[in-house]
């Protein structure tokens, strides 16, 4: 019940948006498909999700081809773009039994697959009333719903955290985390790569409409990038460094390190030379006050092949 795109093309007039995309997204586990603006994320998933016909290329979703087996790829995949649309004078729980209906669920088990849905993206309250009166974030999760409504064995989620408050963010990961491990397979695109560090268990790198690196979130931890060390006094921890031969940086490159609190960042092979490090300071009398990663482990290799592009 894999996603699969091979060689995958598509233009608009002489625009190539997705020019020879390979991508692989496996069941039970969350993908993460990365990439700046204009780099051919949605109108990938546009042609994952049926809804754009590829110039080139092979896909399947869940073994169908939604090319010659529209209604097949449909009825196990469920698509939320990055926009809710919907007739606003539906109430919530009209938008999603008139999407389950579409899908062909039977009414008994709409109804209660509905009621559970809303409950999950917490609508329960909201449900009897009209769709234009919900707040952007609260369309998002009703957007979301609208995906499961009819139990996909597939999701394509464009942006699903766009709008959303911090605790429907955590909610978020939650939900995709248990659907995952329900053995369906999630491909999600985000800007925010601080969350998918924490749901995505692979990435897909995109640019210029084309796959140019994949990488596993446990390989992404495993690789080297800067960490943030924080000591009481700053001075004592550059010397430290400069005397255990490690090369360090502050925020502000010429600023002289303070007697007082103050933080420099180091760049370290791995989670394992980290502890290494602090608990040789730690042994050498240093007060470390905090030692964190300076950036996400996904950030740390799209900054990298942003970097290699200029």
């Amino acid at each position: 019940m894999a996603i699969e795109a091979h060689g995958v093309r598509r233009s608009f007039g002489a625009v190539r948006a997705v020019d020879g995309v390979d991508l692989v997204a496996r069941p039970g586990r969350v993908t993460a498909l990365i990439g700046p603006n204009g780099s051919g994320k949605t109108t990938l998933l546009l042609v994952l999700a049926g809804l754009l016909r590829p110039d080139a290329g092979t896909v399947r979703v869940a073994g169908v081809d939604p090319l010659t087996d529209s209604r097949g790829a449909r009825a196990v995949t469920g698509w939320m773009p990055d926009v809710f649309g919907t007739w606003d004078s539906l109430t919530a729980r009209e938008v999603l039994l008139t999407f389950a209906a579409a899908y062909r669920v039977p009414d008994d088990v709409a109804r209660a697959r509905v009621a559970e849905l809303l409950a999950t993206v917490h609508l329960s309250e909201y449900a009897d009333r009209p769709a234009h009166v919900l707040s952007r974030g609260q369309k998002q999760r009703l957007g979301l719903a609208r995906a499961l409504v009819h139990d996909p064995q597939v999701l394509l989620l464009d942006e699903p955290a766009s709008g959303l408050d911090p605790r429907s963010r955590v909610d978020l990961r939650v939900l995709l985390r248990d659907l995952a491990g329900r053995g369906k397979t999630v491909l999600v695109s985000s800007h925010v790569l601080t969350e998918l560090d924490e749901m995505a268990d692979d990435a897909v790198f995109l640019s210029a409409g084309r796959t140019v690196a994949t990488q596993s979130v446990h390989d992404a931890v495993t690789t080297r990038r800067p960490w943030r060390v924080r000591a009481l006094s700053q001075r004592g921890l550059v010397a430290w460094l400069d005397e255990k031969g490690v090369p360090w940086r502050t925020d502000e490159p010429f600023a002289a390190p303070a007697e007082g609190a103050g933080g420099v960042v180091v760049d370290l092979e791995s989670e394992e030379a980290a502890a290494a490090l602090l608990r040789d300071a730690v042994a050498a009398g240093v007060p470390v006050a905090g030692l964190s990663p300076a950036t996400g482990a996904l950030e740390s290799t799209y900054l990298a092949l942003e970097e290699e592009r200029r």
